[in-house]
C-alpha cells in the first residue's frame, strides 16, 4: 500500500467489467481513495451499487465527477470521444483524465479533441475475462497484469507518474510506450487473435456437414479456447477494430501471406518447412511462460472448480 494516495477521488465512468474491477481494486487496496461510479444504463447502477463497485454510484455523471482529482473513462472505444465530451464544464481543470481502451492512437486524439488543456493519461490495462458487465468484475483482475500507459507529446509527466502509481498499487505491472506502438503491438498479441477466433468458430457453426451438436459435443482443447475468446464483449471488440484498423489491417495482411506459405507447404508435402515453422511458434509459447504470462501446467492451469478464464483485452 502506498504511503499516500496518488488520487484521493477517482469517478469511474462506465462500470462494466473493467471499470466494476477497478472500483472493487481501488477500495481494497487504496481504502483512503474514495472512488465514485456512474454508468448510462440505470440497470447498471443498479448492479453496481448493490455489488458495491464504488463508495458513491451516482444517478447523474455530473454526481459522480464532482471534486473527482481523476476520471476514468471505462467505456468502449467509439464511445470515448462523446464520454470525454460530457466532462466538459463538469471537471476541475487540473482534473486528469483517462481510460482503459486498447486502442491508444485514437482514444487519445478523441479526449484531446473534446476536452482541449485537460491533462490526459491514455492506459491500457492489458486484463479482462470472456464475460462483461457489472456483475462480471473482481478486485484481483489486475493482480500482476500489465497495464500499458501512452503518454503522449502533451501529456504532463506529473500526471502520468500518478496515474501509474495508482495501477501499480491495484497490483499491476505498469510499462509506458507510445501511443501508435501500443497499437501496433496489441494488433499482434490480442486483436488479431480474436478476429481469428471469431472466424474460426463462425467457420465452424457454418459447416453444412458438421451439425451444431457435434461442435459443441467434441469441442478438442483448440476449438474451446477460440470460443472462450469469440465469447467476448461483441460491442467492444467491434469497436476496438474501427478504432485500430490500420495495425490491424497491416498484421492481417503479413498473416494472410504466412497462411498462404503454411498452406503451400501442406500442399506439396513439405514437412521439413512445416517443422521449422512449429519449432519456432512453440519456442514463443516457452518465452510467453518464462515471463510470466501464462501457466505451464496442464490445461493451462485451469482448476475447472472455479475457471475464471482470463483473456488479456477484456473492457
Amino acid at each position: 500500500m502506498l504511503s499516500e494516495t496518488p488520487f484521493s477521488h477517482v469517478a469511474i465512468i462506465g462500470l462494466g467489467l473493467i471499470g466494476g474491477s477497478m472500483g472493487l481494486a481501488l477500495r481494497e487496496y487504496l481504502p483512503e481513495t474514495r472512488v465514485s461510479g456512474w454508468d448510462a444504463d440505470a440497470h447498471v447502477r443498479a448492479v453496481a451499487a448493490r455489488r458495491g463497485l464504488a463508495h458513491d454510484v451516482t444517478d447523474t455523471l455530473e454526481e459522480a465527477v464532482a471534486g473527482a482529482d481523476l476520471v476514468v473513462l471505462c467505456v468502449p472505444v467509439r464511445a470515448i470521444e462523446a464520454a470525454a465530451s460530457a466532462l466538459a464544464g463538469k471537471i476541475a481543470p487540473d482534473c486528469v483524465v483517462s481510460d482503459v481502451g486498447s486502442c491508444k492512437v485514437s482514444v487519445a486524439e478523441a479526449i484531446a479533441r473534446a476536452l482541449p488543456g485537460q491533462p490526459v493519461v491514455p492506459a491500457h490495462p492489458v486484463a479482462g475475462t470472456e464475460h462483461s458487465g457489472p456483475e462480471a468484475g473482481f478486485p484481483s483482475l489486475f493482480k500482476n497484469r500489465w497495464c500499458i500507459v501512452t503518454p503522449t507529446k502533451d501529456t504532463d509527466d506529473a500526471a502520468a507518474q500518478r496515474v501509474i502509481a495508482l495501477w501499480r498499487a491495484i497490483g499491476a505491472t505498469v510499462e509506458t510506450m507510445a501511443p501508435d506502438h501500443h497499437d501496433r503491438v496489441l494488433a499482434v498479441t490480442s486483436h488479431v487473435p480474436h478476429l481469428i477466433a471469431y472466424t474460426i468458430v463462425g467457420t465452424a457453426s457454418d459447416l453444412e456437414e458438421v451439425t451444431r451438436s457435434e461442435v459443441i459435443k467434441y469441442s478438442a482443447g483448440g476449438f474451446r479456447d477460440f470460443t472462450r475468446i469469440a465469447a467476448s464483449d461483441p460491442t467492444m471488440w467491434r469497436d476496438v477494430f474501427l478504432s485500430n484498423k490500420d495495425a490491424v489491417l497491416e498484421i492481417l495482411q503479413r498473416f494472410s501471406e504466412d497462411l498462404t506459405a503454411l498452406q503451400r507447404a501442406i500442399r506439396w508435402g513439405k514437412g521439413d518447412e512445416l517443422f521449422e515453422h512449429f519449432a519456432k511458434t512453440r519456442e514463443i509459447r516457452r518465452s510467453i511462460i518464462e515471463e510470466g504470462q501464462d501457466d505451464a501446467r496442464a490445461d493451462f492451469g485451469r482448476s475447472h472448480d472455479n475457471d475464471r478464464g482470463e483473456e488479456p483485452g477484456g473492457q
